[in-house]
């Protein structure tokens, strides 16, 4: 990627607030908020993970909380100052980038982000990156897919999500090396295609409470979904959370 916003440059900025999927949805907002101001306390202090545009920070900074963000993509970082300047920003790699303030209470990324790191060892430094910016007694916060695995016959490996007269998603899948990547197919009205891929390492449940143990962190929550359903056998995404002790 020549871009230094990496996959989520300019082109994808400008329209990511537009986007109609459930995590966009005001109620699930709402939800979400609720839960992340309750883990908050009772300094209200919160450092996000790949913060972009807002969608979640601004809003929590509504209900009292202290939000600072880290994000590589100067582009989403614009758009959510256009919300609310006076929400603090790193620009970087959440992998490794410190905020000037170490005692969070609460350190979360959200939406499978935590894929964005394509290593497992960048993944391991992610987590000993929040351990070491959380208070004692604050919590990592992770919300992520369950792989799909299940739905991959033998021999195949790609797993549609979206078919549209005008637009095709798919995920790939490697599972030897735990590699996946989001591709998607446009048709414009012009009659042009359009391809875009972005790389991931999917990552399960236990996986990352090793992660956490190697961070200094035990495992508290493991839910489904923002109503803090449990998380079982069926559950197609995990909300996570450990404490630094």
């Amino acid at each position: 990627m020549g871009d230094p916003d990496g996959y989520f440059g300019e082109d994808v900025a400008r329209t990511y607030d537009d986007a109609t999927g459930d995590e966009f949805d005001p109620a699930v907002i709402a939800r979400t908020v609720e839960v992340l101001t309750e883990l908050a306390a009772p300094g209200r202090r919160a450092l996000e993970f790949a913060i972009g545009t807002g969608r979640i920070a601004v809003p929590l900074a509504g209900r009292g909380v202290a939000v600072h963000g880290i994000d590589l993509s100067r582009a989403m970082v614009t758009r959510l100052r256009d919300k609310n300047p006076a929400i603090a920003v790193e620009i970087g790699d959440f992998s490794s980038v410190r905020v000037g303030a170490r005692d969070f209470d609460l350190v979360y990324l959200v939406f499978n982000t935590i894929m964005n790191l394509t290593t497992q060892d960048a993944q391991v430094a992610c987590f000993a990156n929040a351990a070491a910016q959380l208070r004692p007694g604050g919590r990592f916060l992770i919300e992520v897919m369950v792989p799909e695995l299940r739905k991959l016959p033998a021999g195949q490996t790609l797993v549609p999500f979206t078919v549209t007269p005008s637009r095709w998603g798919f995920d790939s899948y490697d599972v030897a090396t735990q590699a996946m990547a989001s591709n998607y197919v446009t048709l414009h009205d012009d009659g042009r295609g359009e391809f875009w891929s972005v790389p991931f390492r999917y990552l399960w449940p236990a996986e990352m409470d090793l992660m956490a143990r190697l961070a200094g962190l035990e495992p508290e929550h493991r839910w489904d979904s923002w109503a803090r359903t449990p998380f079982t056998s069926e559950s197609s995404k995990v909300i996570a959370t450990w404490v630094k002790r």
